[in-house]
């Protein structure tokens, strides 16, 4: 049972609006159900409720706004269903496609009203939100989660849809989860202490070690040694977020790197009681040949960028594409980011030589979950382990996961070209 305090039963009792008590009801519950013993105070929300899945969320937000509800702590949201800024982009040709932009529209507009931060991205930390270590948060949305708790240090559990608003308007969560010490510990550990320095350098080895500890840990906490302690973020959040889509990975450990595993002692109290997977260039290749799922030779698309781009990786595309071989006219060319980073990216006078070149950048949205590619699209190349697992099933076209250099070559080419000995050496 959870014991409120005096103005978190006020809240409940309707003593503040009833929006209030509405988001105090989904809270408690979930508490309820979470077995919480109280509710704790909450710093940021970072919401997934605003993609349009159907009528359901809409009614949500909209009762919402009826109730002139409003958030009060800071809150971001995740990515829609369409690219606000660059109309056309997100195709409208069929009927299911139109039913989707219409309600896109409506549902962000709706969680405007509730007083977001308009970011419209599934990578918050990058340059929106950045919870302190230690602080607690209640972050929705796959990558964003999972990167909060592990790279940051930040505490949230993982939340969904309309806990996550409920929590931005009420500043409360259940203290469970993640939240707690005890359930943030390492669960499975995943030696690499066999992968050469060269493979260690490959940035998708990567997502494909994410797609592997997901698969192994499950909604667990799998621990990885033998990593650099100098990784960047952006190789982590490629970590992350396929160890959050391939399983339910919520929080993952790299010892000497991620802050809550200085060592492994400090997140496994005794190592000999814990299975460890040993990954070996094998293993990794094994990883690759399950999200490639191709047999066409001929490209029709790349799309990179989820979760979305840092400026880091649009510098990375723009070194690579920039003054070279001009992509080829039967393949598309996407990237996925947020708007405040492509501001940033525009700056820097990184974007318009590569618009020039074809690429075309999507804000707001993600190509693997909205309809964004033309004609008969088939065969899609990614350096992204969640385009790579999730894009077969949602968007009906085939994956090939493969390094940057190798999509940008492919992408000249116009045919898909990959090393099945990349991990060998």
């Amino acid at each position: 049972m959870i014991t409120l305090t005096a103005h978190e039963q006020d809240m409940l009792d309707g003593k503040h609006g009833e929006a209030v008590a509405l988001s105090m009801r989904i809270i408690t519950e979930l508490g309820r159900i979470r077995g919480a013993k109280k509710l704790i105070d909450v710093e940021s929300v970072h919401i997934d409720g605003c993609i349009f899945y159907g009528q359901a969320g809409l009614d949500f937000a909209n009762r919402l706004v009826e109730l002139n509800a409003q958030v009060t702590i800071p809150t971001t949201v995740n990515v829609g269903s369409i690219d606000l800024i660059h109309p056309g982009l997100v195709l409208e040709n069929t009927e299911r496609e139109k039913w989707v932009a219409d309600g896109a529209r409506k549902i962000m507009a709706a969680y405007a009203e509730l007083g977001v931060k308009q970011t419209w991205t599934c990578a918050p930390y990058q340059a929106d939100s950045r919870p302190e270590f230690g602080s607690n948060i209640a972050w929705a949305e796959s990558n964003a989660i999972v990167f909060a708790n592990s790279v940051l240090g930040a505490r949230t559990d993982r939340y969904g849809d309309f806990l996550d608003i409920a929590a931005a308007i009420t500043g409360k969560a259940p203290y469970a989860g993640l939240h707690l010490d005890e359930n943030r510990v390492g669960h499975v550990i995943l030696d690499c202490s066999a992968l050469s320095d060269r493979v260690l350098d490959i940035d998708i080895t990567y997502p494909i070690l994410g797609y592997i500890g997901g698969h192994i840990a499950g909604t667990k906490n799998p621990v990885y040694v033998g990593l650099p302690n100098d990784l960047s973020e952006d190789r982590l959040k490629a970590l992350g977020a396929a160890a959050a889509s391939s399983g339910g990975v919520a929080l993952f450990h790299v010892v000497g790197r991620t802050p809550d595993a200085p060592t492994l002692e400090a997140v496994v109290s005794d190592a000999s009681q814990v299975p460890v997977h040993h990954i070996t260039p094998e293993t990794l290749r094994d990883g690759r040949e399950e999200l490639c799922t191709a047999t066409e030779t001929q490209l029709d698309a790349v799309s990179l960028g989820t979760p979305h781009a840092s400026v880091d990786e649009i510098r990375a595309l723009y070194d690579l594409l920039v003054g070279g071989e001009a992509i080829s006219p039967s393949v598309q060319f996407y990237i996925n980011t947020g708007r405040t980073v492509l501001g940033q990216a525009d700056e820097l006078g990184l974007v318009k030589p590569l618009e020039a070149l074809g690429v075309k950048f999507i804000v707001d949205t993600c190509a693997y979950i909205t309809s964004v590619f033309r004609g008969q699209t088939k065969t899609v190349m990614t350096n992204s382990g969640k385009v790579a697992h999730y894009v077969p099933g949602n968007m009906g076209v085939d994956a090939v996961l493969a390094t940057l250099e190798e999509c940008v070559a492919s992408a000249q080419s116009g045919v898909v070209t990959w090393d099945r000995e990349l991990f060998h050496d």
